[in-house]
């Protein structure tokens, strides 16, 4: 069994919210950070990266002045890096949770390198990966320590119990 558990869908599909229902419920200490969408009067407005250990920083906003784009969200590479990347390193026997691994974070060399130790660890990490992608993602994507499930609406209820159920089994591994 991969050690290495990911999800992917289409967006706003539930990704984030069955990772925050893993937190919940882990059997063991972790560290990392997962991604929310910040919205104002019902539009959203940007991305809030907020680790496991309470930090917040934008990944992307409206409002950002950046060389890096996505639509019309600024990327911050520095929040990216500050934030991001010193959440996801390996740690002793924690899960890394890493929400996510898509085309924003993907700017940062120094996030692609954490994420790959990240995977490359004795750690369990849970994630999320964009539906497509090129490059990094599909490099990601493809390695044989990774499995992949995709949320639905149909299944997206029950994920966060079979993910707990996967960990347990990992740990007596």
């Amino acid at each position: 069994m991969q050690r290495n558990l990911f999800l992917t869908g289409a967006p706003s599909s539930g990704k984030t919210t069955v990772i925050k229902k893993i937190i919940k419920k882990l059997p063991q200490p972790a560290n990392g950070f997962y991604t929310e969408e910040e919205k104002e009067a019902g539009k959203r407005i940007g991305f809030l990266m907020t680790t496991l250990k309470g930090e917040k920083a934008y990944l992307a906003h409206q409002s950002i002045k950046s060389d890096f784009h996505i639509r019309r969200y600024g990327v911050s590479i520095e929040n990216i890096e500050g934030i991001a990347v010193s959440s996801i390193k390996p740690t002793g026997n924690s899960i890394i949770i890493l929400d996510e691994i898509g085309k924003m974070e993907c700017f940062s060399e120094k996030f692609k390198k954490a994420a790959t130790l990240a995977l490359d660890s004795e750690n369990i990490v849970v994630g999320t990966i964009t539906f497509g992608g090129t490059g990094f993602i599909l490099g990601v994507k493809q390695r044989p320590d990774i499995e992949i499930i995709e949320v639905t609406e149909q299944n997206r209820d029950t994920l966060p119990d079979l993910i707990l159920e996967k960990i347990i089994y990992l740990n007596k591994g």
